[in-house]
């Protein structure tokens, strides 16, 4: 009788062994952090933040102001950013459902993955659970569907962020800001310093794109002045031009209110160049030339101000391509109510797509050189490097500008974590090379 129970009691010993063990092997069970409610307490609009990042024509099916939705293909991957100032545990929740029946989706944050079932058909919060923020700066969640029961993943309205990592406060794009400004990205500019008490009727600049950078919705502008701006655009996959604009004195973004006195006059243009109006940021006289232009080549810009006729300005885009070894005409337009010669040159970098704001792009502005009524070339090597307001507001904080030995650069989109302070002045080496241009030989606006 006492060895029978002697056995019983080693078989209990050993049942109660085993399945100590075998719960030790199951963090879940045994981890008390997996029992503990989640902090959900910040809310970001995937309006504002998020982009399908394997296509941007998928991107503008999916991501709306009211969130994420129309969502049916698996292989969309989704990703959503905000900036946070320390490192530390995330945790997460997504305010969402499902269409018909249960869906399952993979979400994603640094180096740890979780499949979560989403089987309700009316918006709830559905928790993801806690991940691991290693380094401060932009993070982001990705996510992507692995199972649907209708045609649609789920409809997503709200992303649900805490806990320690998030402490000293996250940054992303508002909901009370513009959701479309924040896609875009922030603006970046530099403001040249210019000489004192000169008439200047000549700016000149010089722009390279690095490889890469030459994104879709890129503008980099070179020769921007108080009334107006010329640079290079990416503007599809397909199609790349050199745009030149006048802005009306007339203050609207309907060209179709501006009064006939106002109108800003097209008084000439290239070969293959379309002129007309444009509105919706201000208002005024447009011209582009479509133009193939290649990353790492260099091009000129060449503009003409001076006072004209009837208290106008005249202004004249000259553009020059290694491709073609000479000055060609891109526009002259006139601007009414308008007395002066060229004055606050600057230059832009903008992105004016919202589906390629997650992209970060860069370009090289050098050579900047002003030449006034005197005949006297001056060369612009100073300047200020300022942002818009999605910059400005914190909105968005991937900014940058700056030099690197002769050339300034700017810097914008793409989520990168070393922004430079707004107004902040740079110093660029004066290269001492004036421009060689003969102004008698540039195109007259009746030759092209």
């Amino acid at each position: 009788m006492k060895k029978y129970k002697k056995s019983i009691h080693k078989i209990l010993l050993l049942l109660i062994s085993t399945c100590i063990l075998a719960c030790s092997s199951d963090k879940k069970t045994l981890n008390p952090l997996d029992n503990r409610e989640l902090d959900l307490s910040i809310t970001v609009p995937p309006g504002g933040n998020s982009w399908v990042i394997n296509s941007t024509k998928q991107d503008a099916v999916l991501i709306h102001d009211s969130g994420i939705h129309n969502w049916t293909a698996l292989d969309d991957i989704i990703r959503i950013y905000f900036h946070t100032k320390l490192t530390g545990e995330l945790h997460l929740g997504l305010h969402m459902k499902s269409e018909k029946g249960p869906s399952t989706i993979k979400v994603t944050v640094g180096n740890t993955t979780k499949d979560v079932v989403i089987d309700n058909t009316t918006y709830k919060n559905v928790e993801i659970g806690m991940f691991d923020i290693t380094k401060p700066g932009y993070n982001f969640i990705e996510i992507q569907g692995l199972q649907k029961t209708g045609e649609y993943i789920g409809d997503i309205d709200k992303i649900l962020l805490g806990g320690p990592a998030t402490a000293s406060g996250i940054s992303f794009v508002p909901s009370d800001f513009s959701l479309h400004f924040g896609r875009r990205g922030p603006s970046v500019h530099l403001t040249y310093k210019m000489p004192e008490n000169k008439d200047i009727t000549y700016f000149y600049n010089e722009i390279t794109v690095p490889k890469g950078e030459d994104v879709v919705g890129s503008y980099f502008m070179a020769n921007g002045f108080g009334e107006g701006y010329f640079g290079i655009q990416v503007n599809s996959d397909t199609e790349r031009r050199i745009l030149f604009s006048v802005w009306s004195p007339f203050v609207t973004d309907d060209p179709s209110t501006i009064p006939d006195d106002y109108k800003v006059i097209l008084l000439g243009k290239g070969e293959g160049v379309t002129a007309g109006n444009f509105g919706g940021e201000g208002s005024g006289g447009q011209s582009y030339k479509v133009f193939d232009w290649k990353p790492e080549n260099t091009y000129k810009f060449l503009l003409k101000g001076e006072p004209s006729i009837n208290n106008s300005t005249d202004y004249t885009a000259y553009f020059y391509a290694p491709e073609e070894s000479e000055w060609k005409l891109i526009a002259s337009f006139r601007r009414p109510h308008t007395n002066t010669y060229l004055k606050r040159f600057h230059s832009f970098l903008e992105n004016f797509s919202p589906h390629t704001g997650f992209i970060s792009r860069k370009g090289k502005y050098t050579n900047q050189w002003v030449y006034d009524t005197q005949g006297e070339w001056y060369e612009l090597t100073k300047a200020k490097f300022t942002a818009d307001a999605t910059a400005r507001d914190k909105a968005r904080l991937d900014y940058a500008g700056g030099v690197k030995e002769s050339s300034f650069y700017l810097k914008n989109c793409g989520f990168f974590d070393d922004n430079t302070i707004i107004n902040t002045e740079f110093s660029r080496t004066s290269n001492g090379i004036k421009p060689n241009i003969d102004f008698s030989s540039l195109p007259s606006l009746g030759s092209q």
